[in-house]
């Protein structure tokens, strides 16, 4: 099975002038070795986006929306991030040479911040951005003010604040049903719902018969719950959850996300942070994918769809993996207990290495 694809975007079929890209999409689809079987499932896949140029999905976001600048000749980008959209922007504004300046959520961490930076952008830190809906709103509503002023973009990685942006993204559905050629069950993580919502809008362009289910952790439960329910979306007041990347208190597109789901008959599950660095580490050591915790939160809600006996074992199941584990080293020191690794004489080191062979 080939997962390099030709780019099914047309504005990578042919060189123009405002085209900004650094290679990203076509991302590998592969086949689980032990996951899978291990879980009785016989189809069970991952979408490697942690291979995107600079480690995540939000790479087809800002190909797309620095585009887009490029072309409308404007120099200056204004923006929000907990870490990837923000690197992403940094890294395309860059090679597009637009100024970019980034309000980053409070707690980010501190490799994807310092990958803003490397790439040459500004960084401000608010207080209780990103977890608090209040101070979220407050900031969100002075930003759609500010770049309405300037005449810009406010590429958020969500349809309600920069839906060019977030069409990039639609063609990771693309990519999943040209490899599979056939109906999926595509899980993918949320936390504003932007994600799920483009992967489902480029399954329903493409007119395959697909689910996509919305999987949230249970301290970030603004969709999931809604969208088994049937209630609209609602704000968690404060995001508990300490998965980076998907702490958004506040509904953006949360019911365009339910919508979208009903219409692939999709449903939501919730994950507890724990069952999510589970899978964090079971997806390094059992299938050599090292993803940020947020990339092993849709593994999670496949094992939750099988305990409650909504999967079917025979299907195409697809997990998306969002962004790569070297972005929050952090959480490999607090929870994968790796042994320290100091010099030896080499007798010890030899007398060590038969006990490992033994």
């Amino acid at each position: 099975m080939n997962a390099n694809l030709v780019s099914n975007d047309p504005l990578q079929s042919a060189p123009q002038p405002s085209r900004i890209s650094l290679g990203e999409g076509n991302t590998p689809l592969v086949r689980s070795r032990n996951i899978g079987p291990a879980l009785g499932l016989s189809n069970l896949y991952f979408k490697l986006e942690n291979l995107n140029p600079t480690g995540s999905y939000k790479d087809r976001f800002a190909a797309a929306l620095v585009s887009e600048m490029v072309s409308n000749r404007q120099t200056r980008c204004i923006a929000t991030s907990s870490g990837n959209t923000g690197a992403a922007l940094a890294a395309y504004c860059a090679a597009a040479q637009i100024k970019c300046i980034i309000v980053v959520v409070d707690g980010a961490p501190l490799p994807k911040l310092k990958q803003m930076q490397l790439y040459g952008a500004e960084l401000l830190m608010i207080d209780g951005f990103g977890t608090s809906a209040e101070v979220t709103g407050r900031v969100m509503d002075h930003l759609e003010k500010l770049t309405r002023e300037l005449h810009l973009p406010l590429p958020i990685s969500a349809y309600r604040f920069c839906a060019s942006g977030m069409a990039g993204v639609e063609s990771i559905s693309h990519e999943i049903l040209d490899v599979l050629e056939g109906s999926a069950e595509i899980f993918v993580p949320a936390g504003g719902g932007g994600l799920t919502l483009a992967v489902a809008r480029g399954v329903l362009t493409k007119k395959k018969q697909s689910k996509v289910h919305c999987i949230q952790p249970e301290g970030n439960d603004t969709i999931a719950s809604s969208l088994r329910t049937g209630v609209p979306a609602k704000s968690v007041g404060h995001s508990t959850t300490r998965i980076s990347g998907l702490q958004v208190a506040n509904v953006l597109d949360g019911n365009d996300t339910i919508a979208a789901c009903k219409a692939l008959r999709g449903t939501g599950q919730t994950v507890s942070d724990e069952t999510i660095l589970r899978w964090h580490k079971e997806l390094a050591f059992r299938e050599g994918i090292f993803c940020e915790p947020a990339g092993a939160v849709a593994l999670a809600g496949v094992e939750k769809a099988i305990l409650n006996g909504e999967i079917d074992p025979s299907a195409n199941i697809v997990c998306l993996i969002t962004g790569s584990g070297f972005k929050d080293m952090a959480t490999v020191e607090s929870g994968f207990s790796l042994p320290p690794v100091a010099p030896a004489g080499m007798d010890n080191s030899f007398i060590k290495l038969s006990e490992l062979l033994s």
